[in-house]
């Protein structure tokens, strides 16, 4: 939006709260510097389906407020001028999953209307709605999966320097989707996490070289030391988890006081890798217990913390992903409701994750032009994921090893029936004891290019393996 607007006007500036002392959305502190500054509107990205307050609190500034946001409105929705989001019951626009950055696309195309110009003028921004729809984790389906291919081509084409400099451990010829969700977003995400947004929004707008260079330097920076951050508080809620003995909750709620604000969401998620089920990580700021929330499938987060309400001072999010704040002496029934609100929708018996098997195949079967026709359904990602394959009776070749920084990662070599192909097996480098001498096994995987040293060759991306003839589910669903 700033990119946007600045061909237009120089009395533009951007905002960011600081999560730690405004928390994640529309602020009095940036209403504030927005009347000691002179500006007399707002546009309020990602956020603001809420702030009934805020608004108010602007109006009665003479600020106006227009809202682009996609979070799920509340039963009132605030006084603003005007608000953009799919999701209000009253709007007729045809497709509800655009992101939040998205929505604000969608209000800098209707401004090239207005302003009488082409709407190929927008073009030149579609890199960073790529990004953003990578980077939210919203279904890759309808528009958005139109918005991605197309920002992957402004990408790919002629792709803003502050994009290229995050993905330039990533040198390809061609990027995909998954480059965004694993090079671009953490990095973007980790300068708000460890030290402010800014940074972030200074790179992407950015056409200086040597700026750019020096603020991609320093958000890898800021990435490395949220790596090294997250390891550790994940590492304490996992002992958390063992030490009160949750682990045959429905649910998962932990809390520390000084876990750090800005990755107890990726905590969350690493929690659900251990022990797959709703998870809450809560930690404290200005004496209240603050929170990330993060679900799985068939259980719906939102629709579960409005079932808490009486226990939350507020709460906003989506399906999988939520935030929410609890008054201190209210979070021991917070605790007890949310599991009981698990159990209802859920059940009580432990809930394992699945993985839809689109086809069998053999090895041999996958030549470059299958791979052609794969490419046909990408970009790829939440509701249009890459097709998943099984091959069954793999051996090892004997060069399978672990790989990774601290040896986590399988890197595999199979054989079946003389047809050799390599894999990658992230975070499986346990299960490489399954392919001991020789030993037959049954394969779950995506396939995928590898570039590599200026040479492209396909790979599995495992997703799963086990002993062949091990008693467990192995059926293909539906293509």
């Amino acid at each position: 939006m700033y990119t946007f607007l600045r061909s237009h006007s120089p009395e533009i500036a951007t905002y960011i709260p600081d999560r730690y002392k405004e928390g994640y959305g529309l602020s009095l502190r940036g209403i504030d510097f927005a009347q000691d500054n002179g500006f007399e509107l707002i546009i309020a990205l990602d956020c603001g389906i809420k702030a009934i307050e805020q608004v108010r609190y602007a109006k009665e500034r003479g600020i106006d407020i227009v809202i682009c946001d996609h979070h799920r409105p509340g039963p009132e929705l605030p006084e603003a001028a005007a608000i953009l989001n799919p999701k209000r019951s009253d709007c007729a626009y045809p497709y509800k999953e655009l992101c939040g950055c998205g929505v604000g696309y969608k209000l800098a195309q209707a401004l090239t209307t207005h302003y009488g110009q082409m709407p190929s003028t927008t073009n030149p921004l579609l890199d960073l709605v790529a990004t953003a729809v990578a980077a939210d984790i919203v279904p890759v389906t309808g528009e958005n999966r139109i918005l991605a291919t197309f920002g992957l081509l402004q990408l790919n084409k002629e792709g803003r320097p502050g994009i290229r400099a995050l993905l330039k451990n990533r040198n390809k010829e061609e990027y995909q989707l998954s480059d965004l969700v694993f090079s671009v977003a953490p990095r973007i995400n980790a300068a708000g996490r460890m030290l402010h947004g800014s940074r972030a929004v200074d790179l992407l707008s950015s056409e200086d070289p040597q700026v750019v260079e020096s603020l991609a330097e320093e958000i890898e920076q800021l990435n490395q030391n949220r790596r090294e951050t997250e390891k550790q508080n994940t590492d304490e809620a996992l002992a958390f988890i063992e030490e009160k003995g949750l682990q045959d909750q429905c649910s998962t709620v932990v809390y520390q006081e000084n876990w750090h604000k800005g990755v107890i969401g990726i905590v969350a998620s690493r929690l659900m890798e251990h022990h797959y089920r709703p998870t809450v990580v809560f930690t404290q700021s200005q004496g209240k217990w603050v929170a990330s929330a993060r679900s799985i499938p068939g259980f719906d987060l939102y629709q579960g913390l409005t079932e808490c309400a009486e226990h939350i001072e507020q709460f906003g999010g989506h399906t999988f992903a939520a935030g929410l704040t609890v008054l201190p002496e209210k979070l021991p029934a917070f605790i007890e409701r949310f599991e009981a609100v698990v159990q209802e929708h859920l059940g009580t018996e432990k809930q394992e994750p699945e993985l839809h098997i689109d086809k069998e195949v053999q090895l041999e079967e996958l030549t470059p032009s299958f791979y052609q026709i794969l490419r046909q359904f990408a970009p790829f990602g939440p509701e249009n994921p890459s097709p998943l394959f099984s091959s069954r009776g793999l051996t090892d070749t004997g060069r399978s090893r672990k790989v990774g920084q601290d040896q986590t990662h399988l890197k595999a070599e199979f054989n079946q029936n003389g047809t050799l192909f390599g894999g990658i097996g992230f975070s499986l480098a346990d299960r490489l004891s399954d392919m001991a001498d020789q030993q037959a096994v049954d394969v779950v995987f995506s396939l995928e290019e590898n570039q590599w040293q200026g040479r492209t060759s396909l790979q599995l991306e495992i997703k799963d393996l086990r002993p062949s003839g091990k008693d467990s589910k192995l059926s293909e669903e539906p293509s």
